[in-house]
């Protein structure tokens, strides 16, 4: 408890008049202004404190990255006049700052926007109301004990969205360019005048003595590598999320659209040193593995040593695949070893290079300055695009595909690309 404002008016009002008292007055009566005050303030006290009072916060426990979901805050009793709290919210969890609660209530709702992957507690409240009279302000400590686990997004899988695009590249629009041009032997079928004839099977032709077409297919059961950086320069935030979830995020669905394609997919993580290693397996059934250590895949501290992180998994890997590099840099000078691994590693696989843009730096290169300051940092965000363009084309001449995209186009343009590669069999 806490005297409010209007209590010590109350107290100073009952000084004075206690100093004008004092001469009229003999003995305790002088006193009399403040047992009225104290009685008065007891009588306040004890009709407006609520001794019972509990809270609890009701909704689900597991929430995605980046997204945002309603929870209840439930009261034990109804909620005094004026009641508002403050919640200790964990790292990885942001929510309102300051939360109401009409009077009489026993039900709030609040809105919690997930921040960092990993499991978070929601501890303590403290909140504050008014005795009924104004003069003492309650603020008594609640603890909440509420457990709630931020996971990778998995919306654009569980939504069906992935699931479309492999099915339609594989058996849509590009059956035609996937099944025609590909190495893997499909069916033989009747020729159609018209066709070329480098489809024509003869030896089989000439058994049956009719005109056969061999029809072929985009080959399957490739190796897809997901390479993540988990160093700290991957803790950067963008859009509300670090770049390490941004990269999950991705890599799952692109994971998933492997899966879903035939083919198989492995996981490679490493900061200062290799991590985890998950061989490459095919089908849905090793998905969940991967999501699982994913979504344990710790914040680094520490700067990524590409050279020994790369040149194991290129040791790691027995025959050819696809690498999918979530990577960043600084300047072409911290990047001379990332590209130079890459370098040795493109000459024996097909490597993407996903290399995250951060909108706010791209804006300020692009906006006019108004001051000095402004104009200072435009400088600065222009230079830094001008030596992350470098780096990109050094990359790109190396034979990397690269991917230089804002976080919110990363998933979609993944996983065009995945199945582009694939449909024209680059891997």
């Amino acid at each position: 408890m806490r005297p409010t404002v209007r209590l010590l008016l109350v107290a100073l009002g009952a000084l004075a008049m206690t100093g004008v008292m004092i001469p009229l007055v003999e003995g305790w009566l002088a006193l009399l202004p403040w047992l009225v005050l104290g009685g008065f303030l007891f009588a306040d006290i004890t009709a407006s404190w609520r001794p019972g009072l509990r809270m609890r916060l009701i909704g689900a426990n597991q929430i995605f990255a980046s997204e945002s979901r309603s929870l209840q805050l439930e009261l034990s009793q109804p909620a005094p006049r004026g009641l508002s709290m403050s919640i200790e919210w964990p790292e990885g969890i942001s929510g309102p700052g300051d939360v109401r609660v009409e009077p009489g209530q026993t039900l709030s709702e609040l809105t919690i926007h997930g921040r960092r992957r990993g499991r978070w507690s929601v501890g303590r409240t403290w909140p504050r109301w008014q005795s009924r009279f104004a003069l003492i302000e309650f603020t008594p400590r609640i603890q909440l004990s509420f457990e709630i686990a931020v996971l990778p997004d998995l919306r654009p899988i569980t939504s069906g969205e992935i699931d479309v695009s492999v099915h339609t590249s594989l058996h849509g629009q590009k059956a035609s360019f996937a099944e025609g041009e590909g190495s893997e032997f499909h069916q033989l079928r009747d020729y159609f005048p018209g066709e070329s004839l480098r489809r024509v099977d003869w030896k089989r032709s000439a058994r049956q003595r009719r005109l056969l077409s061999k029809e072929t297919r985009a080959e399957r059961n490739h190796n897809v590598i997901i390479a993540l950086d988990c160093g700290y320069l991957m803790r950067e935030e963008f859009a509300g999320l670090a770049k390490l979830d941004h990269a999950i995020n991705a890599a799952l669905s692109v994971a998933w659209a492997a899966s879903v394609g035939g083919d198989k997919v492995g996981l490679f993580t490493y900061d200062s040193q290799p991590r985890n290693w998950l061989p490459p397996a095919a089908g849905r059934q090793a998905f969940p593995k991967l999501r699982r250590t994913l979504a344990d895949v710790a914040y680094g501290d520490r700067e990524s040593n590409h050279t020994l992180a790369l040149a194991t998994l290129n040791g790691s890997m027995k025959r050819r695949g696809l690498v999918i590099v979530f990577s960043d840099f600084v300047d072409t000078t911290t990047a001379e070893l990332m590209l130079e691994q890459i370098g040795y590693m493109s000459k024996r696989h097909l490597v993407i290079f996903i290399a995250l843009r951060d909108p706010e730096t791209s804006a300020l290169s692009r906006d006019a300055a108004q001051d000095l300051d402004i104009a200072a940092e435009a400088v600065a965000a222009s230079d830094h695009a001008r030596e992350r363009k470098l780096v990109l084309e050094r990359l790109h001449r190396l034979g990397v595909v690269v991917l230089d995209t804002e976080p919110g186009s990363l998933t979609p343009k993944l996983v065009s690309t995945y199945l582009d590669l694939k449909a024209r069999e680059a891997a």
